[in-house]
């Protein structure tokens, strides 16, 4: 969501906070803004679009020049996005930036307003910068103490007071928050990328401690004033892998990346043949235990999961619930001390799939988190862990985290069959090793882009797509249509073939195109008999199957061919030209890829 940066040091301030969150642009956002100390005065730079909006704004008035200072990308979540409503926002004596929802700012802002005070915005974030300057009494640490205490949400803050021109002051509520530390100079940011040009070196605050940075360096505080000991991390990626590298676009880089990404999260976890899973707190005693597992999480993620749910059910014969973040949490779930919830995130920092791990934590389950970001909340909080080792992921749409995330599920749903009892360690080998080849056959379906780039020309004067299947093709065709509308704009939904005949298929028109996913043998017939319905009906059909299966013209227009392999490892490879499809067809229609409109790439609120 937001993106928010803070600096203090020696050098220019506002090529700092403009250099740093053009590194969260990936976040996504409508508006950005500054606050720079210039001499000894706040000044406030903000305009409402993108970055680009608000450095030609500065060079068109003033830009302000300073050592110390925050900054902000904001995706609007109360007022629409304006320059009025963009960030940073100040009361008299106190300038803020801040990510996440003030779940209780209307009482907050109508006691303010009984007290005379004026607001200029219809910003929750006001209201804190407001509550700031009520309550400051010249002690900016007991004022953000007090504050706290009256705040109710999940949100993080960067603050600047007006007579302390060399300190910025951080605040983590829930929303991801960390300090980076460099040589003479400190900077806040929601996100590593952001501080990677200066330092790899960074404190990730927890909820409810404050960061006080100065020319003094950094300290830390909780609600008591009591300063905290906090372990220094660092980075394990630097800047390079946050950059393009040469591709037109983050996500193509991204997609491309696959292979690698696959074999650095799966080998480690291969011992002689078979999946281990020990490091990440996952042991056979545990595995025979469970009854039920659920597997919670939102968007690509939520997509990941059900394919580890075909093949949790198909090999370890164990009941797999699929849940949205947001649903599970208000639906009462059946959760008991005998089942597993599976959190998938790749930020870790997701904030209904935190929720819901929470809220399955009480209920007695044990938790397993599967995230990309390393000292997340989810991370932290759950009882097992798996890494996925993907490295940054900066394109909104997700491709290579997808990627990694299902083929952590293949590793668990091997190991869990085996522990059953359900497969033996010659045929678990025989599964293990077939994972292990996916990174060749990804590699040799990314030569195929010209393909991916002739069926996305047929797609771009589409108002309207459908992708279908049947199991594990069917969860294939939700990622493939996800992925295409999303970055494409055009309305495209995913179906189960077999409900085409209860209400969908009316929808068909002459020219719609359909695209069909067919890679699952034991299902290719059904499928044929579905295709040949829409296909009787007008629609072109993009069909996505084996190169070895040949058809007439009757059943598709056009085949994406793909690898003899074996059924149940076929989304690992059958992914690759629907990401594909998705981005050139985006491309052509000249869409800014790696930043669709109205998304973000870490949701961190409801």
């Amino acid at each position: 969501m937001c993106g928010i940066v803070g600096y203090v040091g020696r050098r220019d301030c506002t090529d700092v906070l403009i250099d740093a969150l053009s590194k969260l642009e990936y976040r996504g956002y409508d508006s950005a803004g500054i606050a720079v100390f210039e001499n000894g005065s706040i000044k406030v730079a903000k305009s409402k679009g993108r970055l680009a909006d608000l450095e030609k704004k500065m060079d068109e008035e003033e830009r302000p020049l300073g050592n110390a200072g925050i900054g902000h990308t904001r995706w609007a979540t109360h007022g629409e996005p304006s320059d009025v409503n963009s960030h940073p926002h100040s009361g008299e004596r106190v300038t803020i930036v801040h990510n996440g929802i003030i779940e209780n700012y209307k009482i907050l802002k109508e006691f303010l307003v009984s007290q005379g005070r004026q607001f200029r915005s219809e910003t929750d974030t006001e209201v804190v910068a407001q509550l700031l300057d009520y309550y400051y009494d010249g002690n900016p640490l007991d004022t953000i103490i007090k504050v706290m205490h009256e705040l109710e949400g999940s949100f993080a803050l960067g603050i600047v007071f007006a007579d302390f021109c060399d300190t910025v002051y951080a605040v983590r509520c829930e929303s991801p928050l960390i300090v980076g530390v460099g040589s003479d100079e400190s900077f806040i940011a929601s996100d590593v990328p952001a501080i990677l040009k200066y330092t790899k070196d960074y404190y990730l605050l927890e909820h409810n401690e404050i960061a006080v940075l100065n020319n003094d360096g950094v300290k830390i505080f909780n609600l008591h004033k009591k300063e905290i000991e906090k372990e220094l991390k660092t980075a394990d990626w630097d800047m390079d892998a946050a950059e393009k590298g040469g591709y037109e676009h983050f996500m193509l880089k991204e997609i491309y990346e696959q292979p690698t990404a696959v074999r650095t999260t799966i080998t480690p976890r291969i011992s002689d043949g078979l999946p281990n899973l020990e490091e990440c707190g996952i042991t056979y005693d545990k595995l025979r235990n469970f009854e039920n597992i659920y597997v919670v999480a939102c968007g690509t993620a939520m997509h990941a999961g059900m394919v580890g749910k075909y093949i949790i059910e198909k090999l370890a014969r164990i009941p797999v619930t699929v849940d949205i973040a947001s649903e599970f949490r208000y639906r009462d779930p059946l959760v008991t001390d005998r089942d597993l919830v599976i959190i998938i995130s790749q930020s870790g920092e997701t904030a209904d799939s935190l929720a819901a791990m929470r809220l399955a934590k009480n209920l007695g389950a044990q938790t397993l988190a599967i995230v990309n970001a390393k000292g997340s909340s989810i991370a932290r909080e759950a009882d097992m862990l798996i890494y996925t080792h993907a490295g940054p992921e900066i394109a909104v749409a997700s491709t290579k985290a997808y990627m990694v995330q299902i083929s952590v599920m293949y590793l668990l749903a091997f190991e869990l069959a085996l522990a059953a009892g359900k497969i033996s360690e010659d045929e678990c080998r025989r599964l293990t090793g077939l994972l292990q080849q996916t990174p060749e056959y990804i590699s040799d379906l990314l030569e195929k882009k010209e393909a991916a780039q002739y069926i996305a020309s047929s797609l771009i004067t589409a108002d309207s797509l459908l992708y279908i299947g049947r199991g594990l093709d069917y969860a294939l065709s939700m990622e493939g249509s996800l992925k295409l509308k999303e970055i494409s704009y055009i309305h495209s939904e995913s179906y189960a073939a077999g409900e085409l005949k209860h209400g969908t298929i009316s929808l068909i028109s002459d020219g719609m195109p359909v695209i069909a996913v067919a890679t699952q043998t034991a299902l290719l017939e059904k499928t044929i008999s579905n295709i040949k319905e829409v296909k009787a009906r007008g629609a072109k059909v993009v069909m996505v199957c084996r190169d070895s299966y040949e058809f007439e013209n009757d059943i598709a227009d056009y085949k994406f061919g793909l690898p003899d392999i074996d059924d149940i490892i076929m989304p690992m490879i059958a992914v690759v030209p629907l990401q594909l499809i998705a981005y050139y067809t985006s491309v052509l229609k000249g869409n800014d890829v790696d930043k669709p409109r109205n998304l973000a790439k870490s949701v961190t609120v409801e």
